[in-house]
């Protein structure tokens, strides 16, 4: 989609995209504050799809450059992981650090930097899983203290709720 022809929605969809809210967003485009006419012109198909243009090309842009930053500087997985290794090992004092003519540097042990390096070469590694609870606030400790006829109901109920054009057919 090309710039659009109404200079004024144009602007508002810059604004919009650049993360201004729509009553910010009209204003800078030259329209009267108007908190119920930004959120209706931030509704319009033509500025949404001219947004989402604006947000895709930037998305392209923005990896264009990480992939010259990547080719220019060398930057691969392996040094990522070779740095974070090496600064376990200095944070754990198995490595000397040394200044540029190799004397040894007197330097203490860090606990969180260890940590921290060794945390992200195991999740590198997929050593750790992140669990979250979703759902309300106490739903699963609810859930945790039912007798299996409760747990059995609350399912029945949960799934009772699920409309029946989205329920697996191959349950029935």
């Amino acid at each position: 989609m090309p710039v659009l022809s109404n200079p004024q929605w144009e602007l508002f969809a810059q604004e919009i995209a650049k993360g201004s809210t729509a009553s910010d967003a009209q204003v800078v485009a030259g329209y009267a504050a108007n908190r119920g006419n930004a959120a209706n012109r931030a509704k319009n198909p033509e500025i949404q799809a001219r947004v989402a243009e604006i947000l895709a090309e930037r998305q392209q842009m923005h990896s264009a450059a990480v992939v010259v930053a990547v080719e220019k500087l060398a930057l691969t997985k392996e040094w990522v992981i070779a740095g974070l290794m090496e600064n376990a090992q200095r944070a754990l004092q198995r490595q000397s650090v040394t200044d540029s003519e190799g004397n040894v540097i007197e330097y203490r042990y860090e606990g969180s930097v260890a940590n921290r390096a060794l945390e992200l070469l195991g999740k590198e590694m997929g050593m750790f899983i992140e669990r979250r609870e979703t759902g309300n606030p106490g739903e699963f400790a609810a859930i945790d203290n039912m007798s299996g006829p409760e747990l059995l109901a609350f399912l029945a109920q949960k799934v009772a709720a699920v409309p029946p054009d989205e329920q697996d057919e191959t349950r029935h």
